[in-house]
Formats: structure tokens, C-alpha cells, sequence
């Protein structure tokens, strides 16, 4: 049975780049995909912290490179893609995780914070699944991953550019999963609840902690290993291999509990 699980979850012989991959949910991503056997190009912004995670993962035994990318510029994109080709030889996974919040109410939202917040949220989702998308086609086939969240399919106050651009991730997940479909690329999304990541940490002040929490049957945060069985099964060709255009909510009941 343990081998059985192991073909059906591994991922030996897969190169899976994680674009944010330095971050806190970034990080348990990486974590799952070298813990499945991949190895991982951790990528973003930074060179100082994609090296320190780079460590972690070959300190726990798996494959690890880094690569660093400004999301912001499709050039940059094109450049991980080429780097990560350079080294491994394809890209089989990808997984867009890359994502800044920006918090206020609606009238004192400015332009500034909602284009910054689409161009790292959604624009850059929409560049590096049409730059990567390209190649795993051209080489036959792989998944793209890419983190969404609760707020792109229920209603969350202060944090509207970034329930918007979600909402936009979820929607381009689907339609280039329609695009994809009949060669051999898979493209799925992760709606993760409410984690204390760095983009929103900033905005959990008691009163909201507090609202989210009775909205929330498990009545606790999310961590960030947790969101890894629902990556293994987007990203595994095998247990995956007919799972497209799919959103799982990974979100202790939250959106199961709004109505």
C-alpha cells in the first residue's frame, strides 16, 4: 500500500518551480513538493531568502535551486523559465504564489495600491501561465498550480484590490484550464483560508481576528502544511491526472459555513 501511495503522490523525476516560493505559504509548498520527491526552484524576489530556503529544503533531504524573479516584468518570468529549463532540462510543475495585500476601506483605496496589487496578484499569474504554460506543452505536458483565496469567492472588508485580483485568479485558472485541456497541461487553483502569512498579518488586528474566527467552524487559523495534501494532489500526474479547472477551498470550513 505505501508504494502504491507513493506512485500514485510522487513526484520523482519532476522539476516544479514555486514562484514566491520564499515565503511562509510558499515555503510549506516547497516543502510538500521536494517532501514528494521534486525538485524545487524555489523563486522570488530576493536572492537572500530563496537561499535560506534552498538550505531547508536540502537539509531535509530533497533538491533545491533558487532562481529570483520580479513578477512585475515578463522578461523576468521568461528568464526563471529559461534558468529552471538550463538546469533540470523542463518544468513540470508550477506554482504561482506570489501575492501582496493592501488594506483600507473602499473610498481610501488608491489607484497606486490596486495596481500594485494586480500587477504582483493576477497580471504576473496571467504571465507566467501563458510564458510556462507554452513550454510544458511544447515538452508534452505538466500542472500549474496557482493560489487563490477565500476572498475571491466571498465578500471580505478592507482588503478589496486583493479579493479582486483573486477573484481574477480563479476565473483565468478556469479558463486556461478550458485552453489547456486537450494538451496535457493541468491548471487548478488553492483557495487558502485565512493563514498569517506576511501580506496580511498587518491586517489582523483583534476585532477582525475575532469575526473571522466565529465565521470559521474549526475556530483556529490554518498552517501552512496544511495546504500541502491539496497541492500533491494538483500537482501529481498520477493522482492528479484528471483533475483540471478545479478550485479546492483549503479554508477550515469557511466558505462551507457563509450563507
Amino acid at each position: 500500500m505505501a508504494d502504491y501511495l507513493a506512485e500514485l503522490f510522487g513526484l520523482k523525476g519532476q522539476t516544479a518551480v514555486v514562484i514566491g516560493g520564499a515565503g511562509v505559504l510558499g515555503g510549506a509548498l516547497c516543502r510538500g513538493l521536494t517532501g514528494a520527491g521534486a525538485r524545487v526552484v524555489v523563486a522570488d524576489l530576493k536572492e537572500e531568502p530563496c537561499q535560506s530556503r534552498a538550505e531547508e529544503l536540502r537539509g531535509l533531504g530533497g533538491e533545491a535551486s533558487i532562481a529570483t524573479v520580479d513578477v512585475t516584468s515578463r522578461e523576468s518570468i521568461e528568464k526563471l523559465l529559461a534558468t529552471a529549463v538550463a538546469e533540470a532540462g523542463r518544468v513540470d510543475i508550477l506554482v504561482n504564489c506570489a501575492g501582496v495585500n493592501a488594506g483600507s476601506s473602499f473610498l481610501e483605496a488608491t489607484d497606486a495600491d490596486w495596481d500594485r496589487v494586480m500587477a504582483i496578484n493576477l497580471r504576473a499569474v496571467f504571465q507566467a501561465c501563458q510564458v510556462f504554460g507554452r513550454h510544458m506543452i511544447e515538452a508534452g505536458g505538466g500542472s500549474i498550480v496557482n493560489i487563490g483565496s477565500v476572498t475571491a469567492i466571498l465578500p471580505l472588508s478592507r482588503v478589496y484590490a486583493y479579493a479582486a485580483s483573486k477573484a481574477g485568479v480563479v476565473n483565468l485558472t478556469r479558463n486556461v484550464a478550458q485552453e489547456f485541456g486537450t494538451q496535457g497541461v493541468r491548471v487548478n487553483a488553492i483557495c487558502p483560508g485565512f493563514f498569517p502569512a506576511e501580506q496580511n498579518r498587518r491586517l489582523l488586528d483583534e476585532e477582525r481576528i475575532d469575526n473571522i474566527m466565529r465565521g470559521t467552524p474549526m475556530r483556529r487559523f490554518g498552517e501552512p502544511d496544511e495546504l500541502v495534501g491539496a497541492l500533491l494532489l494538483l500537482a501529481a500526474p498520477n493522482a492528479g491526472s484528471f483533475v483540471t479547472g478545479t478550485t479546492i477551498s483549503v479554508d477550515g470550513g469557511f466558505t462551507a459555513a457563509w450563507f
